[in-house]
């Protein structure tokens, strides 16, 4: 029986794909390999916040690439493309990413003559803000003249999404295009009486002639009440099941009572009102107001219960985001329970699996304008909880050594560590190197025997590494990537024979690594 000239198993497929050969460069000038339209197009979507620079390309440059992508994808393959948009904004969490692609997916189709761009725009709209925020993008880029299915995708969802908490939640002074406007350019119909209503009314309200709220509105009317009340007595503010009946948020109820209440009894009015994320915007604020341990243990059993995390579909990232901004510790246990549940359904993996976090300077540029959070913290987030489900982990950040510093660091395991407090010692501990990226350095210098190797990364691998940086591994073993900013070209092989890529900071894409190892094809995630 042949030992050596025999042909190794090449393992199952996955969905990102690129060529074999190196075909073009990275960002730093290591060999890249590109990938089809598809593949880009996803690694793209779910790292894409639009308009925004990254560490590489610009906004413009950036947001180009996408729109091309997609319209290509758009034209070629219409049926991928519904499911890819309404998979971003419902699963993936993407949210403008997901109205962009689905506005120029639909006027590709458009120019093409290729049917369905209506339910591709419908379906992508799922916040009853976003019929407003696609109307704002469409006419900035091509003006007030919408082609039939754009206009009818967003009537569609207009119908689905208005309410009257929704309208007293997102119709407010301060956006260009409020619910009337939506109304008036798309005139969506509805046999509802009650919509037929609040259609009338949004429509008074945009242009101010409202004489009397619509008596089958009692949420509107009740609003009403509740703001005409408190003028004079703010302390009907301090009632929570007023403020839940009359559809205040919590913006409403500070904005209201401004300083003439104490702010503490307020936000304890406001908390049983307030949906998961505007919980964790807000804990800093709660304890600056000195809100009571028992109102805080209400707010804490909302983070503790794990399905109502699930399906709010926060990044792992909120809860850090939210852990590093809560000064009291009383909120440590929750947010550590919440992330947890966030990242559930990572698979349970077998042996040795080495985690390989990239930690180079280019992956220490923000996810998103407000600059909390970086890309390397989602890759130590991801890296840390993957961890806790393999029987045995060697964790590493990488870089290249820059500025006198070493080229990588094993990451100590303690038994029983919480991702949070995991992630604040790799911070304190300085395990964040900000120098180059050598990928192919990293992994050459830590595998050893390993069943799999993880990388999380921007891809952009060095100059001084010629070839495929996964080079050291065997064959036999398998290789995944983890791209945490879309770049065009990628650092190895990926779709088969063990080199794998996948995106998305959603904690779903893991799964694909089971259904790999179990000899199974990984499809799309939608």
């Amino acid at each position: 029986m042949a030992k050596f000239n025999k042909k190794l198993p090449t393992g199952k497929t996955s969905p990102v794909r690129s060529k074999a050969d190196p075909s073009a460069t990275t960002h730093e000038g290591g060999a890249g390999h590109t990938r089809d339209a598809k593949s880009e197009l996803f690694l793209l979507a779910v790292t894409n916040m639009v308009g925004e620079d990254t560490f590489y390309e610009a906004a413009g440059e950036r947001d180009e690439r996408y729109r091309d992508l997609i319209a290509a994808v758009a034209v070629a393959d219409p049926d991928w493309t519904a499911r890819f948009t309404a998979w971003l904004r419902s699963e993936a969490g993407m949210r403008s990413a997901s109205v962009v692609a689905a506005l120029e997916a639909a006027r590709a189709m458009v120019e093409a003559d290729v049917p369905g761009g209506r339910q591709i725009v419908a379906d992508a709209l799922k916040r009853a803000d976003e019929p407003g925020e696609a109307l704002a993008y469409w006419t900035h880029r091509y003006g007030r003249k919408m082609p039939k299915p754009v206009k009818r995708g967003i009537a569609d969802a207009a119908k689905r999404l208005y309410s009257e908490y929704s309208l007293l939640k997102y119709d407010t002074a301060s956006k260009a295009f409020r619910f009337g406007d939506v109304l008036n350019l798309t005139h969506p119909a509805t046999d509802e009486d009650w919509q037929k209503s609040l259609f009338e009314h949004a429509l008074d309200r945009r242009f101010g002639n409202v004489a009397a709220t619509p008596a089958n509105l009692a949420m509107v009317a009740a609003n009403a009440r509740l703001r005409q009340e408190a003028e004079s007595d703010p302390s009907v503010l301090l009632n929570a099941d007023r403020l839940k009946e009359a559809g205040f948020t919590w913006e409403d109820t500070l904005s209201l009572a401004g300083d003439r209440l104490d702010k503490a009894r307020l936000w304890e009015a406001a908390i049983p009102s307030m949906g998961l994320f505007a919980l964790l915007r807000n804990l800093r604020n709660f304890d600056e107001a000195g809100v009571s341990d028992t109102t805080a243990e209400t707010a804490a059993e909302r983070l503790t219960d794990s399905e109502q995390v699930r399906r709010s579909r926060l990044m792992p990232m909120r809860f850090l985001s939210a852990y590093r901004a809560a000064p009291s510790l009383r909120w440590s246990w929750p947010l550590e329970q919440a992330l947890d549940a966030s990242v559930a359904n990572i698979p349970a993996l077998s042996g040795r699996t080495l985690v390989l976090v990239d930690t180079s300077g280019s992956m220490n540029s923000p996810f998103s304008r407000d600059g909390s959070l970086m890309r390397w913290d989602a890759a130590v987030v991801f890296a840390l909880a993957l961890a806790t489900r393999c029987d045995t982990a060697d964790v590493v950040s990488f870089s290249s050594g820059w500025h006198r510093g070493p080229d990588s660091l094993v990451f100590p395991h303690k038994a029983g560590e919480s991702v949070l407090a995991g992630v604040e010692r790799w911070t304190s501990d300085g395990y964040f190197l900000n120098g180059g990226t050598d990928t192919a350095g990293a992994v050459k210098r830590h595998y050893n025997g390993h069943d799999r190797v993880v990388i999380l990364t921007d891809e952009q691998a060095h100059w001084s590494h010629a070839g495929d940086v996964t080079a050291a591994v065997p064959a036999r073993v398998p290789v995944y990537t983890w791209n945490l900013a879309g770049h065009r070209v990628g650092h190895a092989p990926s779709g088969e024979r063990n080199r794998h890529t996948f995106g998305g900071l959603s904690d779903k894409a893991f799964a694909m690594i089971s259904l790999l190892e179990q000899g199974k094809n990984a499809t799309w995630p939608f």
